[in-house]
């Protein structure tokens, strides 16, 4: 089990991340707009610069749904390594069989 404290700060960073997803959108496509005179340009990379670091998508780590585990996260189920290991053998996960010889 994973610490609750790191849990819980990365679905505080995952609800940052939605709030401010579309802010950071428009801020990144003026940036990245070469028809926009250099001074607005330099505007919005100032404004980006001012929203929370933990606003962006980069800061979440890919953490076990069930356990929080931080590493050996398989994006498809949310569930680490473990987990999925422990699901697939007593059948709890659809067309997934854990092979035996």
């Amino acid at each position: 089990m994973a610490k609750v404290s790191a849990v819980q700060k990365n679905k505080r960073r995952e609800r940052l991340v939605a709030k401010d997803a579309a802010k950071r959108a428009e801020l990144k496509a003026k940036i990245k707009d070469q028809d926009i005179s250099p001074e607005e340009r330099f505007e919005a990379v100032m404004r980006l610069a001012e929203l929370p670091r933990n606003g962006s998508k980069v800061r979440v780590r890919n953490r076990c749904e069930l356990s929080g585990r931080p590493r050996g996260t398989y994006r498809k189920f949310k569930l680490g390594r473990v987990m999925l290991r422990d699901l697939a053998s007593t059948g709890q996960i659809p067309g997934m069989v854990k092979s035996s010889w």
